[in-house]
């Protein structure tokens, strides 16, 4: 690994790094933001961690329900200045945003970097992809329309699409700022404001985000950051009555409770909750391909990926010339300090999360699985200063039955599930049969195969031949228990507004009761 620092860090000294750059780039602190000023809170306080050294970086008080309270009511205000813009005004303010978001990419990648641990060249890849979907919804601001119905008789009949008001999506630690952007940027473009909760560990880039937002002419309080713990920030956003939608992204259990107590008041909601999606190689297929396909699909993001491809399913005949690239693959990732642009794995984010993977990785050999390589952690970082961060090299369990804990639970983690099998239905069957149905893939170059198994997998998306290839324009949700609703696709306009029919008379008609037609 080629390090980035003339000499190597102390844990004390990654965290003054992190400090620092949280001082400059969100220099009013870690609050309620919806402009550029930022409200801090008065509640207990949170700590935050370096992930490379799990040295403490500073701890940040939570803003409680008052700080809820008072992001609502900036985004109440923020949504009738936003609504007076008109789609013309929204479509340049969200133009505008793109050009200045492109330009501080490196800045923000850096943020997301320290504070998430995600290497450098996974944040500057998401740092584009938020340009690209900041383009995207500028577009779609002035083209959202209802239409005119037919066959309405002596009337005529429209319908119009309307924002509900205000929309708080909830935002996970594992990509925070493009995770704010996939939520917060199809509604704002629909009309609606936006409030975002991001995970506790990792608030600094959505307020950050928010603060270009308002730079690049979106008005105060149409884009609120609000930071805070999810018993108190995050339950008084999901259940107050100014709220016309939420958006949650996290787990299968909590979005569930998100989305119960949000009904119990009234409010709908989109999830996109857990998966343990399956990566199916068929013999036909392309070995190297598949190889690498396999290695990217579970092990970029360090495997803390809603959709990370975590189970292998790979048809016996092949399954050895296909393990022995896969290994062989998995022994040259460069596992490093997250600023050096050559890593390709950086740390877990936060140590509970770090430890759960470690506990899952056991329960798995402890039911049966045999672990294929031993990756050991680079010298530079097993002995030195980052020694004590959230470190996983990649783990391959080969053996991973139909009835064993990890075909059913999501690590999270970058551990790969193996297991094989000898024919299409049995590769379908075993596919479909988690409560999961987030992602897919199938590997092979049967073009008539590829087609079947793409219409059967019960999955909200299925990948030929690829993994994790995504744009703005194609839907992205789940099936079963990985959620409902979708946040992009052409179809996000319908999720984001409410659709109103409208019935003009254009000739006199006759009422109701032929009686009061006698008095006219």
């Amino acid at each position: 690994m080629t390090s980035t620092v003339d000499r190597p860090l102390s844990g004390d000294d990654r965290a003054a790094m992190v400090r620092h750059a949280l001082e400059r780039e969100v220099p009013g602190g870690i609050g309620i933001c919806s402009g550029q000023q930022v409200h801090p809170g008065r509640g207990d306080r949170f700590p935050l961690h370096d992930p490379t050294s799990h040295a403490l970086v500073t701890e940040w008080p939570d803003p409680g329900r008052e700080g809820a309270d008072l992001a609502l009511a900036a985004a109440v205000e923020g949504f009738a200045r936003w609504t007076a813009l008109g789609p013309a005004g929204r479509a340049d303010a969200l133009r505008t945003a793109a050009q200045l978001v492109e330009a501080r990419a490196g800045d923000l990648a850096r943020l997301e970097t320290l504070t998430t641990g995600k290497p450098l060249r996974d944040t500057t890849a998401e740092l584009r992809a938020v340009v690209t979907m900041l383009k995207f919804y500028g577009g779609w601001a002035e083209r959202i329309n209802g239409e005119t119905l037919g066959g309405a008789g002596s009337w005529h009949a429209y319908s119009l699409l309307q924002p509900f008001g205000v929309i708080v999506a909830v935002t996970p630690w594992n990509a925070p700022l493009l995770t704010a952007a996939a939520n917060g940027l199809p509604a704002l473009a629909a009309g609606n404001a936006v409030v975002v909760k991001p995970s506790e560990f990792t608030p600094a880039s959505t307020i950050r985000f928010a603060q270009i937002l308002h730079e690049a002419g979106l008005p105060l309080g149409a884009f609120v950051a609000a930071p805070g713990l999810g018993a108190t920030v995050g339950a008084a956003l999901t259940t107050d009555r100014r709220v016309g939608k939420v958006v949650f992204i996290g787990s299968v259990g909590t979005g569930r409770a998100v989305a119960s107590a949000s009904a119990a008041a009234g409010i709908p909601s989109i999830l996109e909750l857990g998966g343990k999606s399956a990566n199916v190689v068929f013999a036909d297929a392309g070995l190297d391909d598949a190889a690498a396909g396999a290695l990217s699909a579970v092990f970029s993001g360090t495997g803390q990926s809603c959709q990370a491809g975590s189970r292998l399913l790979v048809q016996d005949s092949i399954r050895d010339k296909l393990l022995d690239r896969i290994v062989a693959g998995a022994r040259v990732l460069r596992v490093g300090d997250p600023l050096d642009p050559e890593t390709e794995l950086g740390p877990i984010v936060h140590r509970a999360q770090y430890e759960r993977v470690r506990e899952l990785v056991a329960l798995g050999v402890a039911e049966g699985a045999r672990q294929l390589a031993d990756l050991p952690l680079p010298a530079g970082i097993a002995t030195g200063p980052m020694r004590t961060g959230n470190w996983c090299t990649p783990v391959l369990l080969d053996g991973v039955a139909a009835d064993h804990s990890l075909e059913h639970t999501e690590v999270f983690g970058p551990v790969l599930a193996i297991d094989t099998f000898s024919d299409e239905n049995e590769a379908l069957a075993r596919a479909n049969g988690t409560e999961f149905g987030l992602a897919s893939a199938v590997w092979t170059r049967d073009v008539a195969r590829a087609h079947r198994f793409a219409s059967a997998i019960q999955a909200g998306t299925c990948y030929v031949n690829c993994y994790k290839v995504g744009h703005p324009s194609a839907p992205f949700g789940g099936f079963k228990s990985s959620g409902w609703g979708r946040a992009s696709g052409r179809g996000v306009v319908e999720e984001f507004t409410q659709s109103k029919a409208v019935w003009v008379a254009t000739q006199r008609t006759a009422p109701a009761f032929p009686s009061l037609d006698r008095q006219r």
